[in-house]
């Protein structure tokens, strides 16, 4: 019988109908998914080998967990995947607040109905999308708010004395019996908040002021934690730390093919963006890699973290930056620049926690240095090493291409410029292009004029060259070549 057609409990009993807890149908489903080779939290990246097989064995043993991580580390949305290993549809009493299984009804208004109409108790079915609630721990969330509290206006409309339970106020909590519940930031939440949940965790049931009510709910808890809390605003109390059965740390992604097939997934990309911008996948590797620079940079407070959130609003940014400079020249489609990543800025400049000597410096200086280091840092992977030291005149690759800014006067590559003219002013360099074709020629042509960028900054880095940052643009230079003129 499909579950749109029953309608009482009775024809629930009849289509035979089992009931179990949450944890069970978790487990259950959980075996399902290994059993077929299915994955489980699809969307997760890079956890495969660390925190996936953590988190199914502990959902396979039944435990409340607690995911300890620094921000940006899907920790919430690990919670929320959580709800595809639920069951579709529950039966649950019709009218329950909160979601009275009709084999084991709980509260008072359950027990009344079933007890009056018995096999004519009316169900009603709760798909698992409804079944995942969510709490940010605050320091104003109170008592009241998560498990419940007398209500004297209720009290006052059915004419009842305090002393009767009908008078309880249930709170998010109750309201979440045969559900997942997760609260986020545990460590933010009031320490006498933190004891209201003993009980829930460790027998199961809830205790609200002076009542003799007990209600052993059925519940799936999910906190969420950041180590950084633990010193700057709280920490989770001994005794409640002790009743979370599993704790599972999260982390950042430790390759950059897996932090880009994050970012692709997540930045928000329009069909008029993906249309007009081819981006080279050496933009795509620098872009992950400033992520990588923040976290070891010693302007920037590593305990803070470094979201994923950096590189998917720096990719968002890069991608307006393009398309912005594109419908100014008028151009139908163009390809990311290195000019480009000015645009990002902004994004980097709101996702980092500086340190003393970091606010000294700024922080939008601090965003153009971890640009400059991820150049530094992939450089090598694509042209000849540069040493610190060099011998006297050592043979060098890149003396024609400083030779032949020595010679110019300078070389300006301004932001807003028709492709046609980006590609003309860098084809202008022989050296150059001598070097693309030396180092890199099976590089893919479309992504050449990219590159040819790298190389000039990169230069810039190790110091073979100067760069100047104009109000319309960026100016190259030789190192010397302005000083001895000017002798």
């Amino acid at each position: 019988m499909k579950i749109e057609n029953i309608k009482t409990f009775k024809e629930l009993k009849k289509a035979g109908y089992k009931s179990k807890s949450i944890k069970e149908e978790l487990r259950q489903n959980l075996l399902e998914k290994i059993k077929k080779g299915q994955p489980a939290f699809e969307g997760i990246h890079g956890y495969d080998h660390t925190v996936l097989p953590e988190l199914e064995r502990a959902i396979l043993s039944k435990h409340n967990i607690n995911l300890l991580g620094l921000r940006g580390q899907a920790k919430t949305r690990l919670a929320r995947l959580m709800v595809h290993l639920l069951d579709e549809y529950i039966p649950v009493v019709e009218g329950s607040e909160i979601n009275d299984d009709p084999y084991n009804p709980i509260s008072r208004y359950a027990r009344e109905v079933l007890d009056e109409k018995g096999d004519d108790t009316p169900i009603a079915w709760v798909h698992r999308e409804e079944r995942f609630f969510e709490k940010l721990a605050t320091p104003d969330v109170t008592v009241a708010d998560l498990i419940g509290d007398v209500d004297p206006i209720k009290a006052a409309n059915l004419k009842l004395s305090y002393a009767d339970d009908r008078v309880i106020h249930f709170g998010m909590i109750p309201r979440a019996n045969r559900c997942i519940f997760v609260i986020n930031e545990l460590p933010d939440l009031q320490a006498r908040i933190q004891v209201a949940l003993f009980n829930i965790l460790q027998e199961g049931d809830i205790q609200i002021r002076g009542f003799k009510l007990r209600l052993p709910l059925d519940m799936q808890f999910v906190f969420t934690a950041n180590p950084e809390d633990y010193t700057n605003r709280g920490s989770i109390v001994t005794p409640l730390k002790d009743r979370i059965g599993s704790q599972i740390l999260t982390h950042y992604p430790h390759e950059i093919e897996t932090a880009k097939t994050i970012t692709r997934q997540e930045a928000r990309m329009d069909e008029r963006q993906s249309g007009m911008i081819y981006i080279p996948e050496l933009a795509r590797d620098i872009l992950e890699q400033i992520s990588f620079e923040a976290r070891d940079n010693e302007f920037i407070d590593a305990r803070s973290g470094i979201s994923a959130r950096l590189s998917i609003s720096a990719m968002e940014n890069l991608l307006s930056t393009a398309e912005r400079r594109a419908i100014k020249m008028g151009d139908e489609k163009t390809l990311i620049r290195f000019g480009d990543f000015i645009g990002i800025i902004p994004a980097i400049t709101g996702k980092i926690e500086l340190v003393y000597e970091g606010e000294q410096e700024g922080s939008a200086t601090v965003a153009q240095q971890l640009i400059a280091d991820a150049v530094k840092t992939l450089f090598p992977k694509y042209f000849p090493k540069i040493e610190k030291l060099e011998k006297p005149k050592a043979e060098n690759p890149y003396n024609e291409l400083v030779e032949w800014f020595f010679a110019e006067s300078g070389f300006e590559l301004l932001d807003d410029i028709s492709d046609k003219e980006y590609k003309e002013k860098l084809d202008s360099i022989p050296p150059l292009n001598d070097l693309i074709k030396k180092y890199q020629p099976d590089f893919p042509e479309e992504d050449k004029y990219f590159l040819k960028e790298f190389l000039l900054w990169g230069l810039v880095e190790f110091q073979k060259l100067n760069k100047y940052r104009l109000t319309t643009g960026m100016r190259f230079k030789d190192l010397y070549g302005s000083y001895i003129s000017g002798l």
